[in-house]
């Protein structure tokens, strides 16, 4: 059998881990984007929470309300601070499964130029074959004829 053709179930396998890889690192952009927007959403909604402090201050306020409005903003920023560390968490994990992909990929892609490269040389092997052949031939029709 052909070296090419024995390599052909190398490239596959090579595929298949190419494509898991593609898609662990599609589940990783996933749960960046869902952390992200969560960040986005509690950041909206302590500055809804501020604006809407803000607007009720128009008047006198007492003390223990600012204070509580004071405790949840900084429970807020608590949330949110704990949120940022799950989407850096998330993006460093993006970027592992990101370079994971990117080496499967470049496994993918070497084979398949070794694979090329093994069909050329099998092309050139058998054209120097059937020259040979050719030549072998041309050269005994040519010893009868002298004969």
């Amino acid at each position: 059998m052909l070296k090419s053709r024995r390599l052909a179930v190398v490239l596959s396998l090579e595929e298949r881990k190419e494509q898991e890889a593609l898609k662990r690192m599609g589940d990783a952009r996933k749960l960046v984007d869902q952390q992200r927007e969560q960040v986005e959403n509690l950041n909206r909604y302590q500055q809804e929470y501020r604006q809407q402090i803000r607007d009720s201050q128009q008047g006198v306020v007492q003390v223990s309300r600012l204070q509580a409005w004071q405790a949840f903003i900084a429970q807020l920023d608590q949330v949110i601070g704990q949120q940022q560390a799950q989407l850096d968490q998330a993006q460093k994990v993006f970027e592992l499964r990101r370079q994971e992909w990117q080496q499967a990929w470049e496994r993918r892609r070497g084979m398949e130029k070794y694979i090329d490269t093994c069909r050329q040389q099998e092309l050139r092997a058998q054209d120097l074959r059937e020259q040979k052949l050719s030549d072998e031939a041309a050269g005994r029709a040519f010893n009868r004829r002298q004969r």
